[in-house]
């Protein structure tokens, strides 16, 4: 059976000792409420401090990816920025 826990006066709950344990919550740790179709979910936010070097496996793979979607999103945004220019040329034409 799962833990309990009485929300307060002040709307505050404590996270059960096991809980805190098993997840390493400790004072000042975030968590987000996500509200699902089977109740509320509760999922630690992590800093950016808990997130360095999570993705060192994988840096190869990342540092190949910035450039092609930097690239990318460079013709996307010349492109928006062109089509948007013929749009007001051929407007201010009709005008």
């Amino acid at each position: 059976m799962g833990q309990v826990a009485t929300v307060t006066s002040k709307s505050m709950i404590t996270i059960p000792a096991k809980i805190r344990q098993k997840y390493g919550f400790k004072q000042g740790s975030k968590l987000e409420f996500i509200d699902t179709e089977e109740g509320i979910l509760l999922v630690p936010v992590k800093t950016l401090r808990e997130l360095r070097g999570a993705f060192k496996s994988h840096e190869k793979i990342i540092r190949q990816a910035i450039p092609n979607s930097t690239t990318r999103h460079a013709r996307n945004w010349a492109s928006r920025s062109q089509t948007s220019a013929t749009t007001s040329s051929e407007e201010q034409a009709s005008e």
